[in-house]
């Protein structure tokens, strides 16, 4: 009966949450939590209220290992679930789980996963006592689960625990990964940092629009790398313009995927980092919920749930995530620097019986997303920054970001027999963003006042809030639309062998995208600190354009499995068609395109990883493969792809209390682009530059590790550690309009790309108690190509923010949990991009609550 108010009842308080005042966020906070809790509590009656509830009682607790017992090895992702009770709980990447609010007496404890034979075990349990276990699971006689032969078509790791097969540098995130380090906001940018060889940078402190680059790419909105949810390009337009203002919400995924080296070609259409997955929550196998309902300072709010589940021939999943805040930064004349969104996702499913010879399954997807974050382009002087570094100025005040996105997507799969298989997805992703935010002030851009403020004193003090004439402040409205759709297949055909056993996918995908940009400016006028409206600009005065991208992208790969080796040859072949359509000024609806820019590219990516296994438990793995990065629509004739040829070697080693993998890797590139936006600093064109040959090369180093593990302690300490080294040079001398480049000279580093990158957390967990202290520090990165010390104001600040949460396990169930992010309260600059210092994350403060059942 708990379920039947309590989703309904958290539903409708998440969507409040977007309204809910500073002034009475803590006391609703309260109510909340406390009546999250109220099912899970002997109550007589609603009408008794909170005093009725007793004590909780002190129940028991089964904790314990789980291997596989062909390798010995940990089995990460088993279910671990109390038959008798509501208690449960999901192994670690060492195979732990900790299992609690179980009843004394004698009690079954089930054990499942994937492509292992379910273990039930009978247990004597002892209130306040603590129970150990080793369980020791089968692998199933079934020669193809169909579930894990679908996670590997559509995801780019599949099972973690074929990880070690891989042939390249790869990581896996399990939802355990994702919560292990507490964060009410959900920053992809956090999360990413727990994996060596991924470069990111801050901009508004929360992640809301990522800037992510993989082995020394250009991270401006993620717009090098692949990125995918669920194995379909997710960018707002992957090909036309692949910029993440658009960017799925974390806090609703159930893993996060990274794959570089030679097999991500598979995934294109940039192939020359890497690629970024993630999985959004899954149907359930059977009837389940959960949620979450959390806060913390600055008014925010964040509340999550799921419920859904399955029957032999259907399954079904909803879920919503809400977040608001009113923000960190502090707006001169007052007014909110937050944001909220809200985020909706319904799976259905439809199959034929599991255990049919042809297997068949129909899932549709269908999301719904909407953001409003009050945000700004407008960074501070050195001097100010230094002073107050989350101050706003008065010429941001009416900043403001509203993106909503529509996704569908129908996904039918099959199996025959046990040597095909065949996945196809038909999807559609329409995306909408108006970023109403200032332009230019006295006639000069916000760039060139914020990087010469003592050439610029006359716009500084507008900017500041002093009194100017109409029209002084130009606010442009950056209004753009977007749509991305396509059709792709993939099939895995296996063919055994006695000395080689094969394992051959082909694609295909058609994909078409577009953006379309229909902007204008208003003028403003600051009086007495406030910015005033003074006129109203036409639509596309200052940009009326559409640009368009046709696909057609095929890929061959064969898995060849000989005894200790594993050779995976692959190609992929990319046919693309671009337009960009450039209407005039005074045209808002269009009649004629006076300039029509065409352009195509055929690319033949082909590439080679090898995996060899030393051991069970011990892989080395290598790899080349060609990088290609196509150029937008509208590219002049003198605008060269982006290619290189990329080199890895590595190794990775697990064992019951330690994984590790290192990789080192080498790109040479012959063309890098840069792309001069709005984001960058540049004037918004979008218009491409060709910066020559570059040399990139690194070490990647992760290692999970419990001093621990097998020693009979009542405490578990595992630790993680991710550490990224980092060099890019340009090897050819040149001058360039771009900003962040100038006049290059042979051996200049690249910009916005630091030389060491290290995260680490140690977590100290006992009985219902976890305590994770998590690191993320990186060197000072340049903001413009050059040799030797980073200027003051040339470079974004090195940095090292410690984190520590914890979590409290309740004997009811639920968890609680709370955690401060920025430990030390650290002030530094994470970005001098578009215009002047900007800020990270200051000390935050958060807490909720958890329950699954």
């Amino acid at each position: 009966m708990a379920l039947l108010w309590s989703f309904p009842l958290m539903f409708f308080l998440s969507k409040r949450l977007q309204s809910v005042s500073c002034s009475a966020s803590r006391s609703i906070l309260t109510v909340i939590l406390l009546t999250l809790l109220a099912p899970f509590n002997p109550l007589p009656g609603w009408a008794g209220g909170l005093a009725a509830v007793e004590p909780l009682q002190d129940l028991a607790r089964v904790r314990g290992t789980v291997v596989a017992a062909e390798t010995g090895t940990p089995l990460p992702g088993v279910a671990v679930v109390a038959v008798n009770g509501t208690a449960r709980a999901e192994t670690d990447a060492f195979g732990h789980f900790n299992l609690g609010g179980l009843d004394e007496g004698n009690s079954e404890i089930r054990f499942t996963r994937l492509g292992y034979e379910p273990q039930s075990l009978q247990i004597q349990l002892t209130a306040g006592v603590t129970s150990n276990l080793t369980v020791v699971m089968e692998p199933s006689p079934l020669a193809l689960n169909p579930v894990l032969v679908l996670m590997d078509r559509t995801r780019m790791v599949g099972d973690p625990l074929n990880l070690a097969a891989v042939p390249g540098s790869a990581h896996f995130l399990s939802r355990q990964d994702l919560e292990s380090q507490s964060n009410v906001f959900d920053n992809i940018h956090d999360v990413l940092r727990q994996i060596p060889g991924v470069n990111v940078q801050d901009e508004e402190g929360y992640g809301l629009r990522p800037h992510i680059g993989l082995r020394g790419t250009g991270a401006e909105r993620a717009s090098n790398v692949t990125l995918m949810e669920d194995g379909i390009l997710v960018a707002p337009a992957p090909y036309a313009a692949p910029a993440a203002y658009y960017f799925p919400t974390t806090g609703r995924m159930e893993a996060v995927e990274v794959r570089k080296g030679a097999s991500q070609i598979r995934y294109g259409p940039r192939t020359l980092g890497g690629a970024v997955n993630l999985v959004s929550t899954s149907i359930p196998d059977e009837f389940g919920w959960n949620m979450e309902l959390g806060g913390g300072q600055d008014a925010t709010l964040k509340g999550q749930g799921t419920v859904g589940g399955s029957s032999r021939h259907a399954g079904w999943m909803f879920q919503t995530y809400q977040i608001r805040t009113d923000g960190f930064k502090e707006l001169q004349g007052g007014g909110d620097t937050g944001f909220r969104v809200g985020d909706y996702l319904g799976k259905l499913r439809v199959n034929t019986n599991p255990d049919a010879s042809l297997y068949q399954e129909l899932e549709l997807k269908v999301g719904f997303y909407d953001q409003l974050s009050n945000e700004t382009y407008l960074g501070l002087t050195e001097t100010d920054f230094r002073t107050s570094p989350n101050l706003r100025y008065a010429g941001s005040q009416p900043d403001v970001m509203d993106v909503d996105q529509r996704q569908l997507r129908l996904r039918h799969f099959l199996t025959a027999g046990s040597r095909f298989d065949l996945v196809t997805d038909v999807y559609r992703s329409d995306v909408t963003r108006q970023w109403y935010k200032l332009q230019s002030v006295l006639g000069a851009g916000i760039s060139g006042v914020l990087r010469a403020p003592q050439n610029n004193s006359d716009a500084l003090a507008v900017l500041k809030g002093a009194d100017s004439d109409p029209d002084v402040l130009r606010v442009r409205a950056n209004n753009r639309e977007y749509y991305s759709q396509g059709v792709q297949s993939v099939a895995g055909i296996r063919i055994p062998g006695e000395r080689v056993e094969q394992n051959l996918e082909v694609g295909i995908r058609f994909h078409e995208d577009q953006e379309d940009r229909l902007q204008f400016e208003d003028g403003y006028q600051m009086v007495n600190g406030v910015m005033v409206r003074t006129s109203q600009g036409a639509p596309g005065s200052q940009a009326n354009r559409v640009g368009e991208a046709r696909a057609w992208a095929f890929f061959l790969q064969n898995q060849m499995e000989m005894g200790r080796w594993t050779v995976t040859p692959g190609v992929r072949y990319e046919s693309i068609e671009l337009a960009r359509m450039d209407y005039n000024s005074d045209d808002p609806d269009r009649v004629v395109a006076p300039r029509v820019r065409e352009n195509s590219v055929t690319a033949l990516i082909p590439g080679v990883g090898v995996t060899y296994a030393i051991s069970p438990r011990t892989h080395l793995f290598g790899g080349i493969h060609k990088g290609f990065g196509p150029p937008g629509p509208g590219a002049d004739q003198e605008t060269r792809v982006e290619e290189s040829v990329n080199y890895e070697l590595g190794a990775r080693i697990r064992r019951t209390s330690l994984g590790l993998q290192a990789a080192a890797f080498y790109s040479d590139y012959s063309n890098i682009l840069g792309q001069s936006t709005l984001a960058t600093g540049g004037d918004g064109t979008g218009d491409l530059f060709n910066g020559g040959a570059v040399e990139t090369v690194g070490v990647e180093l992760s290692a999970d590790y419990d001093p621990t593990a097998g020693r009979g302690l009542a405490v578990r300490l595992p630790v993680r550690v991710a550490y990224t080294w980092t060099q890019a040079t340009f090897q050819s001398a040149f001058d360039s309009s771009y900003g962040p480049w100038g006049t290059v000279e042979i051996g200049d580093r690249l910009p916005y790309l630091p030389e060491h990158l290290l995260s680490a957390q140690v977590t100290l967990q006992h009985g219902p108690w976890d305590l994770t202290l998590a690191g993320n520090g990186a060197t000072a990165m340049r903001t413009e190509a050059g040799t030797g010390p980073i200027e003051a104001e040339s470079g974004s600040d090195g940095f090292l923010v410690l984190n520590l949460s914890g979590e409290y396990r309740l004997p009811t169930g639920g968890t609680m949990f709370a955690g401060v992010q920025n430990l030390a309260n650290q002030q530094y600059v994470v970005s001098r991009r578009p215009a002047g210092a900007r800020p990270g994350l200051p000390r935050t403060f958060h807490a909720g609550v958890r329950v699954t059942r």
